[in-house]
Order: structure tokens, then sequence, then C-alpha cells
């Protein structure tokens, strides 16, 4: 048994990290989010990344200290019934729903939809769509050569073929970032605008479906003591850190310059396609489709692999893992048809509400040494969180049915009741008041027990 790892293996940890965490999502909203923040983009930029890095290792983190086999364990001080809703929330999101068609529709935003004619784009993405999802399912049902494709192919592709379009960037900027102007949220509010942009990455949630991938590693590698598996994933989160970080601010720089030479665009994918036209040329956008292509296939390989188990471990009597990764497949295909700009529409009241959840199991579980799973805590931090973050929820509707008075008079409430409400953090006060009391009953009940004895 291993006391420690070293540097090596650290290393090895925090790349395999980094091949988890960055995906699709990664590449378009930060530098989307540069566009934006303009002059702020450095101030937006630290929030993007505490959100967006801090948070997924800390979950990974808080995974090892909790001693949870997995998401559902994690969860399980509360209910029974609610680790099982909340595992099957975030996996749902992170995979079929939400995060797993978004692969395949930024590679086509990206790759394909500015030489489709509009008259058969939907026609274009479906026959795309169609051969991405093949192609994905052709690696998912031969697990023993995932591992091989994604960390000795794919990972390193994707990051070669990413550090070419970042450093010509640097080397020859398209602009002043300065000079640009900060719009909306950013110019007021960039620093709070930047972490919830954070939660679009998805990186926090999937961070507690990967986190059993990485502690498993650590425990192959001789370590064994909870705390120390802790510390370990922490040393080699920096690594993860540090690559992450460097990708993500670089990304964002781009951003900020680019409005020098190329028009705004409508979403990061857009706006990626046409930094690497000013560059490259047609040549530039192809290999910027090979980018995104290889980054999303990477991706989707991952979340249908860790949803399909995930399902046939919670429901063992009903689909084969084959087959769950089939059906994954064929919904995520069916919901990456109704595009990019749709599915991200659509995802954000979901984060909005489970990025609360998610945070606050997080830090119950990084206090697992103290509160030592204690249902009472577990339940009233939750329950309030709950109530909290239904608000954000609604908060998060389209602006055409927020608008509807029942709706209207909820988000109301909200603004008037919940400080912090207005930035997107109405949750925090809730979460605090419903530890606070589960603390205090956990002990009152503590020296209840002891007096009675």
């Amino acid at each position: 048994m291993k006391e420690k790892l070293d540097l090596q293996s650290n290393i090895l940890i925090g790349s395999l990290l980094f091949g988890l965490f960055f995906g699709a999502g990664n590449l378009i909203f930060p530098v989307q989010l540069g566009q934006l923040a303009g002059s702020n983009t450095f101030v937006a930029t630290i929030g993007f990344l505490i959100t967006g890095v801090g948070l997924p290792i800390l979950g990974v983190v808080a995974s090892a200290l909790s001693r949870s086999e997995s998401l559902y364990e994690m969860a399980k001080p509360v209910s029974k019934s609610y680790a099982l809703f909340f595992t099957c929330a975030l996996y749902l999101t992170i995979g079929p729903l939400f995060a797993i068609p978004r692969t395949a529709t930024v590679a086509f935003e990206v790759g394909l939809a500015e030489f489709a004619p509009a008259n058969i784009i939907q026609m274009t993405l479906f026959l795309f769509s169609l051969i991405f999802f093949a192609l994905t399912l052709y690696f998912l049902l031969r697990p023993g050569r995932i591992l091989d494709w994604v960390g000795r192919y794919l990972t390193p592709a994707f990051v070669g073929l990413l550090s070419i379009l970042i450093i010509t960037a640097f080397l020859n900027p398209m602009g002043d970032a300065s000079q640009s102007v900060a719009q909306g949220d950013y110019l007021a509010q960039p620093l709070f605008t930047g972490i919830l942009d954070g939660y679009n990455t998805m990186d926090a949630l999937a961070s507690l479906a990967f986190a059993i991938i990485i502690i498993s590693n650590i425990e192959k590698l001789g370590v064994t003591d909870p705390k120390r598996k802790a510390i370990e994933t922490l040393k080699s989160g920096l690594v993860c850190l540090i690559g992450m970080g460097v990708i993500y601010s670089s990304l964002a720089y781009m951003g900020a310059t680019s409005l020098g030479s190329v028009e705004p665009g409508a979403n990061g994918g857009i706006i990626l396609s046409m930094i690497s036209k000013h560059y490259f040329g047609f040549v530039g956008q192809i290999l910027l489709a090979v980018i995104v292509f290889v980054a999303c296939l990477k991706t989707a390989i991952g979340l249908i692999t860790a949803c399909s188990q995930m399902f046939s471990e919670m429901f063992p009597n009903s689909l084969s893992y084959n087959r769950y990764a089939m059906s994954f497949t064929l919904v995520s295909f069916v919901v990456a048809n109704f595009g990019l700009e749709t599915i991200i529409q659509l995802s954000l009241p979901v984060l909005m509400f489970l990025y609360p959840l998610a945070i606050a199991l997080i830090i119950l579980s990084l206090l697992n040494p103290v509160i030592q799973k204690n249902k009472a805590v577990y339940q009233w931090t939750i329950g309030f969180t709950i109530m909290a973050a239904l608000f954000d929820f609604v908060n998060a509707f389209p602006e055409d049915i927020k608008a509807k008075p029942f709706f209207r008079e909820i988000v109301r409430l909200a603004e008037t009741y919940l400080p912090g409400f207005d930035y997107g953090f109405g949750w925090i006060i809730p979460t605090f008041i419903g530890f606070t009391i589960g603390f205090v009953m956990w002990k009152l009940f503590e020296k209840d027990s002891v007096h009675h004895a």
C-alpha cells in the first residue's frame, strides 16, 4: 500500500481528468464569453474557471472523502428515493437529453453548417448526426478499445490541433480586448456571469459521475486511505486545473480579441469557425472541423459509456450495458436534430436546478469527516436547497414562458425574499440555513441520546 503517489502518477491521473472533462461545451462557451465580456474578459474568465474547473475537481475530491462507490451511494444519506432521482436526473442531463446530443450539434455547427444551403440544413444535420452516432456506437460496443482510442489517439490529436489555432491567435492577435465593450450582464457583473457560464460545461455534474473512474485508478496505483485518496486527487487535479485553465483562458482571449476582425457570432461554434477562417481560410475551417469532431466524438463515447454502466448497475433486471448504450445513442441522435441553440436553451433551466443540488452534495461530502453522513444534516440541507433551486429553475425559462402571470409572480416572490437571486445564487442562504438546522438537530439529538443513556 502506498501513502502517496509520485509526480509521474499525479500527472497521469491529471491527464485522465483532463481527458474526461474537456469536450464540446468546453470549446464553445469560453470563446463566446470572451466576445461578450470584451474588456471584462479577465474577470469573467476567473468566474468561469471557478465553476468550470475548480468545482469539478472538488467534486472528485468530495467523492473520495465520502467513501462512496457511486453517485447513488453519495446521495443516499438524504434518502434512497432522492438518491435514485438525483442520480437519474444528473446522468440523463450529462447524457442523452442534453450533453451527448450537444456533441453532435457542436461538431455540425462548426464543421458543416456554413457550407449547407439553408433549405436543406435540417437534412444535412440529420445525415451528419446519423454518421456521428454510428461511429460513436461502433466504439461503444468495443469497450476494450475505448481507452486506447480516447487516451492514446483522440485526446492528443485534439490538444495538438487546438494548440495550432491558439498559438496563432496569440502570435497574431485579431484586435485589442480592452477596446471591446462588455455586453449585457458582463458589463455590470462579469464575475457572477462567468460563474454561471461555467454551469454550461456540465463538468461539475460530470465530476460526480466520473469520480469513481479517477478514484479506482488511484486505488490501482496503491493508495487506499480515503483522506489520502482525496489529497492525491487534489494534487492530480492541479495538473488538470493548469491544462484546462490555460485552454479556457486562451479561448476567452481569442473571443475577446476577435471583434477586431470578425462579426459577433450567435454561439461559440460560429465564433470559432469565423476565427479559424480569418487565420487560415478554408484550410482553417477544415482544421477546426477536425478539432471539434475529435473532441465531440471523444466526449460522446465517454458519456454514453458512463451512463450505460450506471443505469445497468442501478437497474440490473431491465437492460444490459449494450442495450442501454444503443438506447442512449438513439435518444441522443433524436434530440441532436433539434439543433444546438434549442438544446442550450432547453438545458439552462435544468442546469440552474441541478447545479445547486450538486454543489450542496459536494460541500456535504467534503464535510463528511465532520458530519459523518448524518441523515438530518443531509436532509435539511438538500430540502432547503431544492426549494430555492426551483425558483432558479423557473427564472431560467424562456422569456415568453416566464412572462406568464403565474411564473412572473414566482420570480417576483424570489426577487423579494431570496438575497442573491438576481445573480443566480438565491439558493446559497437557504442551503446554509438548512445545513445549520440539520447540524443543530443532529447535535441536540446526540446529546439527548447521551442524556437518556
